[in-house]
């Protein structure tokens, strides 16, 4: 469930077009949920938008993949896969 919300910020800032106050320097955005900051970059590949980052202050790691409307990679160390519009509903709750 913490995934998705990682990817229903990682999503908001694709799809509305990341605000200056978002961006960080080279390219990394950021977002706070549940007293976490989740630090991440979005790269555009052949095979859809990879979004990778860390979650502080922990440190953890998140590697996500976005392709055909489907979410799958690796959250602090899990495998995780749902639909975008899963996410998309998580961030609206």
């Amino acid at each position: 469930m913490l995934s998705k919300f990682i990817v229903a910020g990682a999503l908001s800032a694709i799809v509305a077009i990341a605000a200056p106050a978002q961006a960080q320097e080279e390219g990394k955005q950021r977002f706070t949920h549940e007293g976490y900051t989740y630090v991440y970059e979005v790269k555009e590949t052949k095979s859809g938008k990879q979004i990778s980052g860390r979650r502080f202050p922990d440190a953890v790691a998140f590697n996500l993949s976005v392709k055909n409307g489907k979410v799958s990679g690796v959250s602090g160390g899990q495998q995780v896969a749902f639909k975008v519009e899963e996410a998309r509903g998580a961030a609206s709750n």
